[in-house]
């Protein structure tokens, strides 16, 4: 029982580092990121058509064409998987002055182009985060450009950065490749501009898996603390219990010893009353306290009672009838008793076994008192000695 009270003591301990832990770890906003949404966007589109591609890719002087004003418009979807699906619209003109097709541009000239790419969310590759967003896509298109138009093969590569859940930021520069071969050049098309996410639906970051993992483990910890306490308190209230059984079975086999010890005394009790009942009374004649060979034959049956008996404590109580004055019966009951005490002692029973008392003519066993009359047979029971056992 010791050792479960030490582990139910163990076992609260850990059970309220446990709990204290959990409380301190809670998931937050923070701990979340969009997961699936619609989005739409709102930018500034540039046109590289210098026909050299990748030759001076940062000439933005000479060979970048921008309007003053948002030029770009997109809507799209994108999944839990990362996927994104996307329609974008461009408006751009070619600039006087600009390298356009390996030439100098001499007429401002009308771009615009209709795409659709499919997009990879590349934080599925490197680990979701709750504002970078780095992405890989392949469309097909649609431009006018330089007065020609073209079917395009596109691959993208970007980025959105986040300032909320909802508004971002979006830089992405796509690779324009000309269907067929109409004489038109390739381009590359640059754009930076806002994004807005509706339809949102959120999962965890990283982050938050990982404390989303710390948090479901303490809480596995915490049911097992649980589980652990409401088994040992079980093991102990089925202890204590066993101890209430063993005792209840304990008090009542010591219950069951003393009813059979009083039982076993009362018939002993009964059958020495049953054999002194047999034996009857010692009588005495008339005015006399002498015992006579009847009397004397009672006593030493009673001595052999007595010495099987060794524990048996007797009381002898002497009685008279009624006839004469009773401070004499009283003197004759007296020694009446004390002539059967002293018989049985010369028989062997102990002093100490036997207490005695004379009453005189108080106890008389028939209506024989001083104002009826009986014949002698009727006066002759009062005249007598008796025996009670005391103590056995």
């Amino acid at each position: 029982m010791r050792k479960i009270t030490l582990l139910l003591g163990v076992l609260s301990c850990s059970f309220l580092v446990s709990t204290y832990a959990q409380d301190s770890l809670q998931l937050t906003e923070k701990d979340s990121i969009v997961i699936s949404s619609y989005m739409a966007g709102l930018g500034f589109n540039f046109v590289d058509d210098s026909g050299n591609v990748y030759d001076g890719l940062f000439n933005i002087k000479d060979e970048w064409n921008a309007v003053s004003f948002p030029s770009r418009i997109s809507i799209g979807r994108y999944f839990k998987s990362g996927i994104g699906i996307e329609a974008i619209g461009t408006y751009n003109k070619y600039k006087v002055g600009k390298t356009i097709d390996a030439a100098i541009n001499t007429e401002e000239t009308t771009y615009y182009a209709i795409d659709t790419r499919l997009s990879y969310d590349l934080n599925k590759l490197i680990g979701q985060t709750a504002w970078f967003d780095p992405y890989v896509g392949i469309g097909l298109g649609y431009s006018e450009a330089n007065n020609m138009s073209r079917g395009t093969y596109n691959a993208i590569l970007g980025f959105r950065t986040w300032i909320s859940d909802r508004w971002g930021i979006d830089i992405n520069s796509s690779g324009k490749w000309a269907m067929g071969d109409k004489g038109a050049t390739n381009h590359l098309q640059h754009s930076a501009g806002v994004v807005y996410q509706f339809g949102i639906e959120k999962g965890l970051s990283k982050k938050g898996e990982e404390k989303l993992a710390q948090i479901l483990a303490l809480e596995q910890e915490k049911q097992r603390v649980q589980d652990s306490i409401a088994n040992a308190n079980r093991i102990k209230e089925e202890a204590l219990m066993a101890e209430r059984l063993a005792a209840a079975k304990e008090k009542e086999r010591l219950a069951a010893i003393e009813k059979a010890k009083i039982d076993a005394e009362n018939q002993r009790k009964a059958a020495l009353e049953n054999s002194i009942k047999e034996l009857g009374y010692v009588y005495f004649d008339l005015n006399s306290s002498y015992l006579n060979q009847e009397s004397k034959a009672v006593l030493d049956s009673m001595a052999l009672i007595l010495e099987k008996e060794s524990t048996v404590v007797l009381k002898i109580v002497s009685h008279t009838d009624s006839r004469g004055a009773s401070t004499y019966n009283l003197w004759l009951s007296e020694r009446r008793v004390q002539r059967t005490r002293d018989y049985l002692i010369d028989a062997g029973i102990a002093p100490d076994r036997l207490t005695f008392e004379g009453v005189g003519e108080e106890q008389l066993l028939n209506e024989c008192d001083d104002t009826t009359y009986c014949p002698e047979e009727k006066h002759k029971i009062n005249r007598r000695s008796e025996f009670i056992i005391t103590n056995l």
